[in-house]
Parts: C-alpha cells; sequence; structure tokens
C-alpha cells in the first residue's frame, strides 16, 4: 500500500512503514519504522487550499510540531522523518494506511 505525498511518499507492507522524503537539490532519505513500535498515529486531512500530513508517533520521541504560516497550513516541518505532507487526493489513500497500520499495531 503506498501514498504519494510532498516530496515524498509513504508505504506500508502489513509489518513496516516506509516514509520517503525528496528534498529538492538531494538523495531521497528513507525512513522505516516497524508498525509493532508505533504508539499513535494522527491524520489531519488535506483541503483543497492546503496540505494535510500523515504522522507516526514513536516511544521516546515527542511528535513534530504544527508550523504556523500561511505557506505551511499547520503542517509538521519537512525535516520531522515520521511525517508527510499529503495533498487532497490522497486523503483517501492516506486514511486506508493509518486504518492499515492501526490494525497491525492491534494485532
Amino acid at each position: 500500500m503506498e501514498v504519494r505525498g510532498i516530496q515524498g511518499a509513504v508505504t506500508f507492507d502489513g509489518e513496516w512503514i516506509t516514509i520517503t522524503k525528496r528534498a529538492v537539490g538531494h538523495q531521497p532519505r528513507e525512513f522505516r519504522l516497524r508498525a509493532a513500535d508505533v504508539t499513535g498515529t494522527r491524520l489531519k486531512p488535506a483541503s483543497l487550499l492546503f496540505h494535510g500530513y500523515v504522522q507516526f508517533l514513536i516511544p521516546g520521541s515527542a511528535p513534530a510540531s504544527e508550523s504556523r504560516g500561511l505557506m505551511a497550513g499547520g503542517r509538521p516541518p519537512h525535516s520531522d522523518p515520521h511525517s508527510l505532507s499529503i495533498p487532497h487526493r490522497s486523503n483517501e489513500g492516506a486514511a486506508k494506511l493509518i486504518a492499515a497500520v492501526e490494525q497491525a499495531r492491534d494485532a
């Protein structure tokens, strides 16, 4: 299962969550998390005007706060390795991915 985001993507294979981020002028960076290690998830759906985000919470790491301002639109910063901004067209896929991760956490 894959969700395309802003400058990246999130994939989930049933056990591992992989967040791939591409910054302009840099090589793609990949962050992997086991679903069993995730203590919580956050999904802020995108609107037609602002991007939303998916975020995975892990023990020992405080969730990145939402950046304020017109350009940030209430999302965590791009440097946060456990979140990814999503466009409006990815809302449905992101909700399914979050549900699958929550189900895997409970198993």
